[in-house]
């Protein structure tokens, strides 16, 4: 495979799965029953595992853009001898509309071929591979509709154009004339359910979709700096997410390596407790507050009544605790990337920074938590009480560490957050017995972290307490209150992490780290614009902004040397990243004056 492929796909979504399909006209990815299950279609694995292509027989030219305000993505093939379009959705429920999209959706993908101009010869390569590309199925084709069944999944394809059924997949060609129309529309089903794919008209599909999720759109209205492109992150966070529960999964993919060849491979088709603060303050940044408070709800249910055991750190999208990892070691991997995991043993971590993630939410929707529920008000209570005990101890910290715990400042800061927030709820959600004893554990763990978090020789807080390691989740600090941006030592802080991490405006997490990671890049820019610096500010957010693939989607990481997308895809943490930062500049200049705004590229449209 070619160097840049992650960034060469395109991103469907309805609700409960994802699809990615390459600029190719290839569907390289789908796991049709809910984003963690196993994948029909996973050649981004491996060429053995599946895809559906459907492009010119000839040499062509490509390009492609999704279909205004929506997830529906249209791909103009031009050729020596004419010019097709092929349009990809993922079917929503026929008439959903707004906040009712992808709670039933039908698991259909279509795709729709429209000729343009001239003649075009077209070639049909379907070739389904199930369980992670384990298993061919059984193909029997019946009356136009070719079947496919493997063990829990069926997969029904009806297509226009008629196909041949041979080793465990189906070809065809036709070709595409000024005006024709061919229509395919793929449909899943659990095998033992006494129920059949649905089989929906290609064309009905992709109106349908297209109507479906501008009605979204349309009820949010960011009118902040780099707004189209907040709008669209805003729509690639809702397509990750898992309507039925709310859950939003942290990424789409598993196993897309953070470097080529390298083992940092993850399963990140989970929910992570620590993109939940994130995620509402982006969300009410982009105009989505009902999401937000979808959003709030779910984990309360997830996390249960708290004890002294460790805050569970991540889910399954219906809220499942053990998501036990464990390797496909039939799969090539991406670019000869392995292991392949499925499952990420994160969720064994002690990591101390959710504590502070989930009261930081429940005090940015304090307003929607009125009145308060008993449910919610043990949860909020019960982990400001786990923050007083938690803040001593050792953990794994935010990057997950898998080699030992230590004493991570970002873990540090975030309990702070949390005890600074029981504190602010007050009586809401404890006794005054109960706020007195948070209020002199967060100011002892601020003690702690200005003495022990700052190195005199660096001139900057460090990764972890008495370190000498210089790490970018420092930055959170001015972003959750806990030290203004322009206090000297925090001011010195952000000049050190971006000389010594940061290349052309990508941000790495620590020395050593392969690559630029997104987000971290995005929490500068906030510091940046909380310092008061907004020029700079803009320009890095202009620079950053650039990096999407041509149709605005970020990866996890950015290689700081060549530009290419690496790590899991679409990555929701860096569209947060991207949301956050474009609201706080906007906040910050807004509070400047307009005369101050920066002059981004953003601000202009």
């Amino acid at each position: 495979m070619d160097r840049g492929w992650i960034s060469a796909h395109g991103f469907l979504a309805d609700g409960r799965s994802a699809v990615l399909v390459d600029r190719d006209g290839a569907v390289n990815w789908w796991c049709p029953a809910r984003f963690d299950g196993p994948s029909v279609f996973g050649r981004l694995l491996d060429d053995r595992a599946g895809h559906w292509s459907i492009r010119p027989v000839d040499a062509y030219t490509t390009t492609r853009s999704y279909l205004d305000d929506s997830l529906v993505l249209r791909t103009v093939f031009t050729t020596a001898t004419g010019a097709v379009a092929v349009t990809d959705a993922l079917a929503l429920e026929p008439g959903a509309r707004g906040h009712e999209i992808g709670l039933r959706s039908p698991r259909v993908l279509a795709r729709l071929v429209e000729g343009l101009t001239g003649e075009v010869p077209m070639r049909v390569d379907y070739q389904p591979r199930f369980e992670y590309g384990r298993v061919r199925g059984y193909l029997t084709d019946t009356g136009g509709v070719i079947g496919a069944t493997a063990g829990a999944t069926r997969l029904d394809l009806r297509a226009d154009p008629p196909l041949r059924c041979a080793e465990g997949g189906a070809t065809g060609e036709f070709t595409a004339r000024a005006g024709s129309v061919h229509g395919f529309t793929l449909g899943y089903a659990p095998t033992y359910d006494g129920g059949e794919p649905t089989l929906p008209d290609a064309d009905r599909v992709v109106a349908d979709a297209v109507a479906g999720w501008r009605s979204w759109a349309g009820l949010h209205d960011y009118r902040g700096l780099h707004r189209d492109q907040v709008r669209r992150s805003a729509m690639v966070v809702q397509g990750m997410t898992y309507q039925p529960s709310g859950a939003i999964v942290a990424a789409a993919t598993t196993s897309l390596p953070e470097e080529l060849g390298g083992d940092r491979n993850y399963d990140y088709r989970y929910v992570w407790v620590r993109d939940f603060s994130l995620t509402l303050q982006a969300l009410w940044r982009a105009a989505c507050p009902d999401e937000a408070n979808r959003q709030f709800a779910w984990v309360a249910r997830a996390m249960g009544r708290i004890d002294d055991a460790p805050v569970p750190i991540m889910y399954g999208v219906e809220g499942e605790r053990d998501l036990t990892e464990h390797s496909l070691d039939h799969l090539a991997g991406y670019a000869h990337s392995r292991p392949v995991l499925v499952g990420n043993d994160a969720w064994r971590q002690r990591q101390t920074d959710v504590l502070g993630d989930i009261l930081d939410a429940a005090w940015l929707m304090r307003h929607y938590l009125d009145p308060m529920s008993p449910e919610v008000r043990h949860l909020l209570h019960a982990l400001a009480d786990q923050a007083v005990l938690d803040w001593h101890r050792p953990d794994a910290g935010m990057w997950e560490a898998r080699d030992a715990e230590r004493h991570y400042l970002s873990s540090k800061v975030q309990c702070w957050t949390a005890l600074d927030r029981a504190v602010r709820f007050g009586p809401r959600i404890g006794e005054p017995a109960d706020v007195a004893r948070w209020a002199a554990a967060r100011d002892e763990v601020r003690a702690a972290v200005l003495t022990r978090g700052w190195n005199d020789r660096l001139g900057a807080y460090t990764g972890a307490f008495d370190s000498d390691e210089l790490d970018a989740s420092v930055l959170i600090m001015p972003l959750v209150g806990f030290l203004p941006a322009d206090d000297p030592r925090m001011r010195a802080t952000v000049d050190v992490v971006e000389r010594e991490l940061s290349h052309d405006g990508l941000l790495r997490r620590w020395d050593g780290d392969p690559a630029g990671f997104v987000i971290c890049s995005f929490w500068l820019v906030g510091c940046l614009a909380e310092a008061g610096e907004l020029d700079r500010a803009g320009r890095l957010l202009d620079q950053l902004a650039a990096r999407v693939n041509d149709l605005g989607l970020y990866a996890e990481q950015i290689d700081q040397a060549t530009g290419e997308q690496l790590g899991n895809f679409p990555q929701a943490f860096s569209h947060i990243g991207l949301i956050n930062a474009a609201g706080r500049l906007t906040e910050a200049a807004g509070r400047m004056g307009a005369t101050t705004a920066p002059a981004t590229e953003g601000a202009r449209r």
